[in-house]
């Protein structure tokens, strides 16, 4: 028998929020997808195809208990992990990265599907070994040999982005556990003691992202130039903007890599500061409605999940939009229901369904 307090509780605001952010982005990706002569680019088209499906999948998992999946946690991490390594060995390389499976006419990005299921399996973890006493380093084994499990084959890939959301995600769930003040100290001490290392273990065009992230002026026509040109376009948007179609940046093309790293830029161009500033403030409600949505959650595993995704969203939309400003290194982190692409955006209205799925639960 259908209980009608599934329909009660469920968060009409979030849906509503991400649906028109998606429609926002459609319109959004039509400015850059439309030629001088009129053509629209399938990109366009396709971007709509993923979003119905998105929706279409949503509308399936929030009628799954999600505390019933807490069991395949670790084999849907596991599955996902073994489509890491067949990307590594068999993947499609694009733009020297080898991150993509291809599916006939389509191609499947697994590190996507990484993000979903490593949220679940870390908090399975959590869910199943909280106690009442602080976490220790010695506790934090299991949940590191994890993290290193999923971070590398992406690392590798190479896929700094989503790497670094991994372990931002990670680091993001972790702070919701009653860890030892000791063991924070050690483990911050640890990371910061270890950055200079890590130069070494950047390719070479990485490398010079971090340089010319410094100093764009470094290598203004190659590394620096997408950074010079996102800034010129987010800046020359004003308060209004210069409205739909009308950007200079991205109608002349002089804005690269506009329908994926760089879609906020379109936006700031053609609607302005205020459009923006509204944008950013439907985006932060998400956050926020994630976050509240965890703190009401009726066990802990349902807290750990909507914690984990409301980190996913947090994180993604802050270094997206710090990349197109020129206050973060270019990674390659698509902005949530914005950027093109199909895994990224079926990875984020997962999310959401979830934390759907979550508050529909609340009272059982």
């Amino acid at each position: 028998m259908f209980d009608r307090r599934l329909i009660i509780n469920f968060d009409f605001f979030l849906f509503f929020v991400v649906l028109l952010i998606s429609f926002l982005g459609v319109v959004n990706l039509k400015s850059i997808c439309t030629s001088s002569g009129g053509t629209v680019s399938p990109f366009f088209y396709k971007q709509i195809y993923w979003v119905l499906i998105g929706f279409s999948g949503l509308f399936i998992i929030i009628n799954i208990n999600y505390a019933s999946l807490i069991r395949y946690a670790y084999y849907f991490h596991i599955s996902a992990l073994v489509l890491l390594l067949f990307v590594l060995v068999f993947g499609k390389t694009i733009y020297g990265s080898q991150r993509w499976i291809s599916l006939g006419p389509i191609s499947l990005q697994p590190s996507e599907i990484t993000k979903i299921t490593f949220i679940f399996a870390l908090a399975k973890f959590y869910t199943e070994n909280l106690s009442q006493k602080a976490y220790l380093l010695k506790d934090l084994f299991m949940p590191g040999l994890l993290l290193l499990a999923t971070f590398l084959p992406i690392y590798y890939q190479p896929d700094l982005g989503t790497a670094g959301i991994i372990l931002l995600i990670f680091v993001s769930m972790t702070f919701f556990v009653n860890i030892n003040k000791k063991t924070v100290f050690l483990l911050v001490s640890a990371f910061t003691a270890a950055l200079p290392f890590f130069w070494f273990l950047l390719k070479d065009y990485q490398k010079k992202r971090v340089l010319v992230f410094m100093n764009p002026e470094l290598d203004p026509l190659n590394a620096g130039y997408q950074v010079i040109q996102s800034k010129i376009a987010v800046g020359s948007g004003g308060l209004l903007g210069k409205g739909f179609m009308l950007g200079t940046q991205s109608q002349l093309r002089f804005l690269p890599e506009q329908h994926t790293d760089f879609v906020f830029s379109v936006w700031a161009e053609e609607w302005g500061f205020i459009a923006c500033f509204l944008l950013i403030l439907l985006f932060f409600s998400i956050i926020y409605r994630g976050l509240a949505i965890a703190a009401e959650a009726n066990s802990l595993f349902g807290s750990f999940l909507a914690v984990g995704f409301s980190a996913l969203f947090f994180w993604q939309i802050s270094i997206n939009i710090f990349m197109t400003l020129g206050l973060f290194p270019v990674v390659g982190v698509p902005l949530p229901f914005f950027t093109y692409g199909g895994s990224s955006m079926l990875c984020c209205i997962i999310g959401v369904a979830f934390l759907l799925n979550i508050n529909m639960r609340k009272f059982k």
